[in-house]
């Protein structure tokens, strides 16, 4: 099954060449990408993984804080075909996650196409992921702010903000982390939460909170989580934490929205060494004033404000795709388009939903692929082709 498609240099938009590839192409060097490569690699399905980056995994080699770790126990995080290595610990690093993709890519013969990219297409595999792009907020008189203003993803440690007054934007897991990475480099975060938020022990007698979901309904473990988190944390409201109203699995599968998982910055928050601030009205030269109409003074600001989807800006298509940048099609739906068309790690249900993405893309893909070649065997006129082209 040949493709034909344009292959632009992302360094060059100028530079293009059309190459045929015996097989579907997958945008997209990520955990996601990398798992469809290994599942097709199985099927015995040739391939090429384009990134416009220079690197695999780009997000967490360029634009992840350096105490990073796996929010959750490595089980829960390796891709298809190739587990964690077992000296590895439950919650790998940054480092080690980036060295387990790497021998990932290794193990399968994977060598992405690096500083390449695809804008519209057929026979493609999205794999460019949940996270592709940083979500900055508009917020009055910020881009006057005479302080450093800097987004999570250029965030590395909380060293240069040492003695420094700092206002993070954000109460995710992200936002809770760096709060707690500055206090431990003796800054002074104020953290804003703007919206209610679920806090989960990551922990509860020395086992994983998510070892609750297996076997148990929904709503039977949302009862559970919330239970045990009132156990172990206490009545997080009187630290200005409201939780939602609704369970933080439900939550989490309907609209995408990660419990944060507490390894410490709840503690700070009692301490007071952590301040929680509701949200910004706006900020006015080295000050920023709140919603309630309280003022304080600030030397920086961090943006834990997330990423997005960048799939539309890209991909010149409407049918698959909706103008957020997800399948239209919920999950465990969306994997699937017309005329060739797939999409891995979109399911807002981080590693797990990106391996079952790939898996199940690769088996249909390899159907395809055997069916095709068993008919190119059976005639002498060339198969059909399908056209990748740049727009």
């Amino acid at each position: 099954m040949d493709n034909l498609f344009r292959l632009v240099d992302h360094e060059d938009l100028f530079s293009r060449r059309c190459i045929w590839v015996n097989g579907p192409v997958i945008v997209g060097a990520g955990p996601s990408g990398l798992a469809t490569a290994a599942c097709l690699r199985e099927q015995g399905v040739p391939f090429m993984v384009l990134e416009r980056a220079d690197c695999i995994a780009s997000l967490w080699q360029k634009r992840t804080y350096d105490r990073l770790k796996l929010h959750l126990p490595k089980q829960f995080c390796q891709l298809p075909k190739l587990a964690f290595p077992q000296h590895f610990p439950e919650y790998p690093t940054k480092k080690q996650f980036i060295e387990y993709l790497e021998s990932y890519a290794n193990h399968f013969d994977i060598n992405p196409q690096f500083n390449q990219c695809v804008q519209s297409a057929r026979w493609l595999v999205v794999a460019t992921g949940e996270n592709a792009e940083c979500v900055v907020p508009e917020i009055e008189g910020l881009t006057e702010f005479k302080g450093d203003v800097i987004h999570a993803c250029d965030y590395k440690s909380g060293e240069p903000f040492k003695g420094k007054k700092v206002l993070v934007v954000g109460c995710g897991n992200s936002g809770m982390e760096l709060s707690l990475d500055l206090c431990n480099h003796h800054a002074s975060p104020s953290m804003v939460v703007r919206s209610s938020v679920h806090v989960l022990p990551r922990e509860v007698f020395g086992k994983s909170t998510f070892d609750l979901r297996r076997g148990l309904p929904l709503w039977l473990v949302d009862k559970i989580l919330l239970i045990l988190a009132w156990f172990v944390l206490g009545n997080i409201e009187k630290l200005g934490l409201k939780r939602p109203s609704k369970g933080p699995l439900e939550l989490k599968n309907t609209k995408g929205k990660t419990p944060v998982l507490d390894i410490g910055a709840l503690e700070k928050i009692r301490s007071g060494e952590i301040e929680v601030v509701p949200g910004i009205k706006r900020f006015n030269n080295g000050e920023v004033e709140f919603v309630n109409g309280e003022k304080i003074d600030i030397d920086a600001v961090v943006l834990a404000t997330g990423y997005r989807s960048n799939v539309p800006s890209w991909l010149q298509e409407g049918e698959f795709f909706s103008k957020s940048g997800y399948p239209k099609m919920p999950f465990p739906h969306g994997w699937k388009g017309n005329a060739g068309l797939y999409a891995v790690g979109f399911t807002k249900r981080g590693l797990s939903g990106a391996s079952s993405d790939a898996v199940k893309i690769a088996q249909d893909i390899g159907q395809v692929w055997k069916n095709e070649t068993k008919q190119k065997k059976q005639r002498t006129t060339a198969c059909h082709r399908r056209c990748i082209s740049q727009f």
